[in-house]
């Protein structure tokens, strides 16, 4: 089956900041993986910051506390929000979030590490990092001292890492980033961004070294995301320089997975994959197949955000305005799969992956109030209601790229 969408460019400004979607475009999925890689899929999680046209200063060299404990009584069921990593160094932004956690069920936040710029949000000390640049645009002065706040209120705390789209690493290692057959130079997708090879190894130890200083700094949960290839722009003019263009993508990605919890054996580890992982089986031609990540993750993330499913998808005109069907009906499969998968593999007991979707709280499709926010909360409910296990979702999280959340959505503390 095929899945046509048309995204338009829109405009979302909030917290002063205005985030742009991209150029509009038909786009098509195919129901078979192409090891080519000729699809081009812009079904890409709401817009983030733009890239700054300047780099503005640094702030002072502060003196941070010593590493934090992680939480000593994580929840069971995470409510959270997200957070980038510009917000979690601004005061008056952080005591918004701060005081929204505290009246509200929310009892978890995401905050960038490293988001799609490429930039870590804090100096690390990893000489890697340094020397990429990506320590050149620091945002978050005190991390522990954060996290002591955040611990000290009982939230728990999710670092985020945006692994192969990363221009900063790129244009540092320009020999594990995509390339341009045409022009020899580094490929761009349709927003200009750069990308890396999700096969080159030394991406994934880059990676890995970011979320061990995480957690060993007191950060609760490393969430992964753009775990996958390309999706948009001219792929065909795509050189990679490590991948061989014949396995298959999931392939590669599913390996870097098992990398991921070989080396962090005892973290707690999410995935963030596109929503129609939930009812694709083909890896959308970037790599996602949900099974993969069931066997390396903790939690599994889908982006089951309604405004991104094509129009016509379970034949609703407008999915957008159908968040309750939408995301019960993803949910509801990926949760199918979550237990044919687990009855049919010999999982160890002690690593048992649970589904903890991302939900929009934003306008894109449909105007997203109280009412309509809350049917989505409503629907992992029910979902979680009708499983066989208690334990099979862990939650939910809300997304904002302004980071200005419906309150009223939420049920008092």
């Amino acid at each position: 089956m095929k899945f046509l969408l048309i995204l338009g460019s829109i405009l979302v400004a909030g917290a002063g900041l205005f985030f742009i979607f991209g150029t509009s475009k038909n786009l098509i999925i195919e129901p078979k993986e192409n090891p080519q890689g000729d699809l081009n899929l812009t079904l890409l999680r709401v817009p983030e910051p733009p890239l700054p046209t300047s780099t503005p200063p640094s702030p002072p060299t502060a003196v941070d506390i010593t590493n934090q404990p992680p939480l000593q009584d994580p929840p069971r069921v995470v409510k959270g929000i997200y957070a980038t990593s510009w917000s979690a160094g601004s005061e008056n932004k952080i005591k918004y979030l701060l005081d929204l956690i505290d009246k509200t069920e929310l009892n978890a936040i995401v905050i960038d590490i490293k988001d799609y710029s490429g930039y870590v949000a804090y100096r690390t000390g990893i000489p890697e990092v340094r020397a990429a640049g990506a320590e050149d645009q620091i945002r978050i002065a005190k991390p522990n001292a954060l996290l002591k706040r955040l611990h000290d209120k009982n939230i728990y705390v999710i670092g985020r890492i945006s692994v192969f789209q990363d221009p900063i690493l790129a244009k540092a290692h320009p020999e594990w980033a995509l390339v341009s057959s045409s022009t020899g130079k580094l490929w761009e997708d349709r927003k200009g961004l750069l990308w890396m090879d999700p096969a080159a190894e030394p991406v994934w130890d880059y990676n890995l070294k970011i979320a061990r200083d995480a957690l060993t700094r007191g950060f609760d949960e490393i969430n992964f995301d753009y775990i996958r290839f390309a999706s948009d722009g001219d792929l065909k003019n795509i050189k990679y320089p490590v991948w061989d263009e014949k396995s298959l993508k999931s392939t590669v990605i599913k390996n870097f997975f098992s990398y991921l919890r070989k080396n962090l054996p005892q973290a707690k580890i999410s995935a963030d994959l596109f929503g129609l992982a939930t009812v694709n089986q083909e890896g959308l031609g970037i790599g996602q197949i949900i099974e993969d990540a069931y066997e390396y993750f903790d939690y599994v993330s889908p982006m089951v955000y309604p405004s991104h499913y094509a129009p016509g998808f379970n034949n609703y005109k407008n999915p957008a305005e159908h968040p309750y069907e939408v995301i019960r009906y993803s949910l509801d499969e990926a949760l199918r799969r979550l237990e044919n998968y687990s009855s049919s593999t010999n999982l160890e007991v002690g690593l048992k992956s649970k589904l903890r979707p991302w939900l929009q709280d934003f306008n894109l499709g449909a105007t997203y109030g109280p009412e309509m926010v809350r049917r989505e909360i409503q629907a992992v409910e029910d979902s979680l209601n009708s499983a066989s296990s208690s334990n099979a979702f862990a939650g939910w999280l809300l997304w904002d790229p302004a980071n200005v959340y419906t309150a009223a959505a939420l049920q008092n503390q």
